[in-house]
């Protein structure tokens, strides 16, 4: 089935970019080649130690490359593919540099394609199909409920004007690169945004449902729970049929700098308990400029099965649910496409994913440098 509907995708790229290039031959006669490619790109060089009560401390050096390529078929229709190490990780890119592998090996051999479609504009809706970054929107890039990384495969829509927000999708997790579960995994996408303009900001508040079919009796995703509850037979005890709320407001002028708060909740109403998780951000100016300086400071609790632990943030807690925990991140514009930056974790991990058997204390720091190309 996946393979099916893979090459389905495939031979519906194809046939729209060729008609697409018919067309966009006769209306963009004067622009060339070269006008219509977009290529951009990133290298990020990681130092990483994680140290837990529960299991033995690592200190590694990582990487992950990113690579994209944006074909402009038409003025409203474009071809977007993109790849990125971590040999298809559905939430991240880091690759381990190890002791005993030429340093040359590293930078292709891992890289798989995390975009691969077609995106349509018209006026302020935007059509997608094939394999694209997430649309949802995430207040103060809250990983709650989703990873930066996370990838939808299937047909997306996006409505966006002054005052609201609107996101559907029917999307299929199973046709992820690295998915192992023995059965297809169908979810459903639904976000609204409403938008207010205040006199120091805006104010943003938003609600989404995201229905997942086929969880429950189904083996994990990619090989591990990541948090959620299991039976016997290590199949999904529950289903993921989730909700959540969120509040940002954006003050343009704090001391000088913007300043964003935001709170959000999730539940899962395919599960009777440890079915609940909040987070509340606060972040303090923005990198965007040479000189210019971000912090975000966010506080989350995840029960077991609030959401999905496969897609929600993979660097808090080790990734998953089943703990709860500070995350202090920061990040320096250093030079025009040159960015540092330094990520802290102070968790604690529930007894139900301890590998100890009792609740144990989980520290996290990353430190980055990151070239954007």
């Amino acid at each position: 089935m996946r393979k099916i509907l893979l090459s389905t995708i495939a031979l519906s790229t194809i046939m729209l970019a060729d008609t697409a290039v018919t067309t966009a031959a006769v209306e963009k006669a004067e622009n060339t080649m070269f006008d219509r490619i977009h290529a951009k790109g990133d290298l990020r060089l990681r130092y990483e130690s994680i140290e837990r009560d529960d299991k033995d401390n690592k200190y590694r050096n990582r990487y992950r490359l990113r690579l994209g390529l944006n074909v402009d078929l038409t003025d409203n229709l474009t071809f977007e593919s993109g790849m990125r190490s971590g040999f298809a990780n559905p939430t991240s890119g880091n690759q381990t540099f190890e002791d005993d592998q030429p340093l040359s090996d590293y930078f292709w051999q891992s890289l798989r394609f995390n975009i691969l479609g077609l995106s349509y504009k018209s006026d302020n809706a935007k059509y997608k199909i094939g394999r694209q970054p997430y649309m949802m929107y995430r207040p103060i890039k809250s990983q709650l409920v989703w990873d930066n990384d996370i990838s939808m495969n299937g047909v997306n829509y996006q409505y966006k004007d002054d005052s609201k927000l609107v996101t559907l999708g029917i999307n299929q997790p199973t046709l992820e690169e690295a998915s192992i579960a023995k059965d297809d995994v169908n979810l459903l996408i639904a976000q609204y945004v409403h938008k207010t303009k205040v006199d120091a900001g805006k104010l943003n508040l938003g609600a989404g449902a995201y229905i997942y079919d086929g969880l429950k009796g189904n083996s994990t995703l990619f090989g591990s729970r990541k948090g959620n509850s299991l039976d016997a037979n290590d199949e999904y005890s529950n289903d993921y049929h989730l909700v959540e709320g969120f509040a940002e407001l954006q003050l343009k002028s704090v001391f000088g700098k913007p300043l964003k708060l935001a709170a959000g909740v999730a539940y899962n109403f395919g599960a009777d308990d440890n079915n609940f998780g909040y987070d509340v951000a606060a972040q303090l100016g923005k990198a965007k400029k040479v000189g210019d300086w971000q912090v975000k400071y966010s506080y989350t609790e995840l029960q077991e099965d609030a959401v999905l632990g496969a897609y929600s943030d993979s660097d808090n807690f080790g990734g998953g649910t089943a703990a709860k925990g500070h995350a202090i991140r920061g990040k320096f514009k250093a030079g025009k496409n040159l960015y540092l930056a330094g990520n802290f974790f102070f968790n604690e991990i529930y007894e139900s994913k301890s590998s100890s058997d009792v609740d144990a204390d989980y520290e996290r720091v990353q430190l980055d440098m990151i070239y954007k190309f």
